[in-house]
């Protein structure tokens, strides 16, 4: 089926070279449809893009293969386009300074509107790191609250996929073109994320994995949101920058704290002096949000044989000597346990010849 001319004149705008989103807002507020832009006198479209642009604009807009691309695309009944005109454009994004006037979607459309929650962090988190990510989204995700992440390694693939353990699923939204799935290593999850929840973009197809388009996904990321948590976090990391973003567009933020001794704590905890509200459980943020009638149940967490030596690492990362010396085995016998303990995903092995708790 022919794209129809109401989506065709969205489409010949947004993939114009030269015609940015904020030019295409305005330009709809001053002449009020795609349609009238494109019909518009060089004069109404001079007074807010250059006569260069304007010029294409009344040469029809983007190339037909630039549109047909999407038509193509569009075959598949998975794929939409949604418009800042449409009833299924996110209502959260309506509230922020600057929506993309369209949107890229694989997936399910009713996403768009749930109630749905951000969750960031690291991608180098630590294996505890991204089981706390997987842990909050399952927990939010079954209260209610879609799990909405930019799918990026580390702490974002750890929420989408609690995301979709829960009942409300989980949003990526990404920083290429829908057609590109980035990072590769996270293809498979890709493809679950659009099978079972949505994938969102506001870059034309074909986009590829820009730095700069990476910082401006974030801003949707959080304004689809009703909060943000961070879960680790270096002092640089780009995910204080989605707080921030959070915190300027009235989202609550919220941190979870770490080891003192840990690079990736820090971020969380500069948050947290900032304002953020420090969370030790999923049900401190739905109650927080209002959610006070949806209560959490924590998973049974089941003893691990070796457990009294998991209670000697303690919380923080600890090196060999030091655990030699709250174990009082000799080097070989706790050589042995921590690779078992390893093995099973207990604790995991850190830099430094230190080990940690996964849990």
């Amino acid at each position: 089926m022919p794209l129809d001319a109401d989506l065709q004149a969205w489409l010949r705008l947004s993939l114009l070279p030269g015609l940015g989103q904020q030019s295409l807002r305005k330009l709809l507020v001053s002449l009020g449809t795609p349609e009238k832009i494109l019909a518009a006198s060089s004069r109404e479209l001079t007074s807010t893009v250059s006569e260069k642009t304007a010029s294409a604009i009344r040469n029809g807009g983007a190339a037909d293969d630039e549109v047909g691309k999407v038509e193509t695309w569009l075959k598949d009944p998975a794929n939409h386009v949604v418009t800042l005109a449409d009833r299924e454009y996110p209502r959260t994004l309506l509230e922020t300074p600057d929506p993309p006037p369209l949107l890229y979607v694989k997936g399910r459309l009713d996403l768009l509107n749930s109630p749905g929650f951000a969750i960031v962090g690291s991608r180098n988190a630590t294996a505890q790191g991204c089981g706390n990510a997987e842990a909050f989204a399952q927990a939010l995700s079954t209260a209610g609250l879609t799990i909405i992440s930019g799918l990026a390694l580390g702490v974002d693939a750890a929420a989408h996929r609690g995301g979709l353990k829960g009942l409300s699923s989980t949003v990526a939204v990404v920083g290429t073109g829908l057609d590109i799935v980035y990072p590769s290593r996270n293809r498979e999850l890709a493809h679950l994320v659009a099978e079972q929840g949505a994938l969102i973009s506001e870059f034309a197809l074909g986009t590829p994995a820009l730095a700069t388009n990476f910082p401006r996904r974030n801003r949707l990321i959080c304004g689809m949101a009703k909060g943000c948590l961070v879960v680790e976090a270096a002092i640089s990391s780009g995910s204080l920058i989605t707080a921030r973003i959070a915190a300027d567009q009235g989202r609550e933020v919220f941190a979870i704290p770490g080891s003192i001794h840990s690079p990736l704590a820090k971020g969380c905890h500069a948050l947290i002096k900032q304002g953020a509200k420090l969370v030790e459980s999923a049900q401190d943020i739905l109650e927080e949000l209002g959610y006070k009638n949806n209560p959490v149940i924590s998973p049974t967490v089941e003893l691990s044989p070796d457990g009294d030596i998991i209670q000697r690492i303690g919380f923080d990362p600890v090196n060999f000597d030091t655990l030699l010396q709250r174990c009082g085995l000799d080097a070989a016998e706790l050589n042995t346990v921590l690779t078992r303990l390893e093995l099973d995903g207990q604790i995991e092995s850190l830099p430094g010849g230190r080990w940690q708790r996964t849990g």
